[in-house]
């Protein structure tokens, strides 16, 4: 019997294939530059200066000065410096208290630890280094829709051998708080403004290498 022989339907198995291969070829690319766009974000640290044989320095004690508080809140310093206090001892700096540190200096400061030269610093105390900080901007917003919690400061290690300087940043961090009332927006600035310091201070301190006495260094 001559008759036209049935058409076997064609395998869909290649066709799934090489879709399923142009698809990897799309988004292959596409995930490998996502993980590196979240890295680059991870790794990203603000401008500082830090100078290049900084391992070499051989930094282990910091003494953390007092703060230089230029701001307009007289109180602001001593959280700032609180907040350093701990950032420094969770990079592996063993803590130096700061009421000895307050106590040792007073008899040659004339009224301002902040003043005290790296040199004195280090013959006083025996340590490797001293941090210098500026309080340059200390401002909890108020007002009918929206304010800004402003917290800017400027830190500098020295070294109490020679008195340069090893590292050094600046950074300002701004919270923008909306609200419908001054007194809700006056709450909200209360609320974040330990937050602000916080972070301006582990924003700086990130740029600052771990202490050689670390795990892994």
């Amino acid at each position: 019997m001559t008759g036209s022989a049935s058409r076997k339907p064609r395998p869909m198995g290649g066709e799934l294939q090489k879709g399923s291969e142009i698809m990897m070829k799309i988004f292959r690319p596409l995930s490998l530059l996502l993980v590196l766009i979240f890295i680059a974000g991870c790794a990203a640290k603000i401008p500082h200066a830090l100078v290049p044989d900084f391992g070499k320095k051989g930094v282990r004690l910091i003494a953390v000065m007092p703060v230089k508080n230029v701001s307009s809140d007289v109180k602001s310093g001593a959280m700032l410096r609180a907040k350093l206090f701990d950032e420094l001892y969770f990079k592996g700096y063993p803590r130096i208290p700061l009421r000895l540190i307050d106590e040792r200096l007073a008899g040659v400061s004339s009224g301002s630890e902040v003043a005290v030269s790296p040199q004195a610093v280090g013959e006083i105390l025996k340590v490797d280094a001293a941090l210098y900080t500026t309080l340059h901007e200390s401002q909890r917003g108020s007002g009918v829709l929206y304010a800004s919690t402003v917290a800017e400061a400027e830190f500098e290690l020295r070294s109490t051998k020679t008195g340069e300087i090893l590292w050094r940043v600046r950074h300002r961090e701004v919270y923008r708080n909306y609200g419908f009332s001054s007194h809700n927006i006056e709450l909200k600035s209360s609320m974040v403004y330990e937050q602000a310091i916080g972070d301006c201070v582990n924003k700086a301190l990130d740029t600052l290498p771990d202490s050689p006495d670390t795990s892994g260094n």
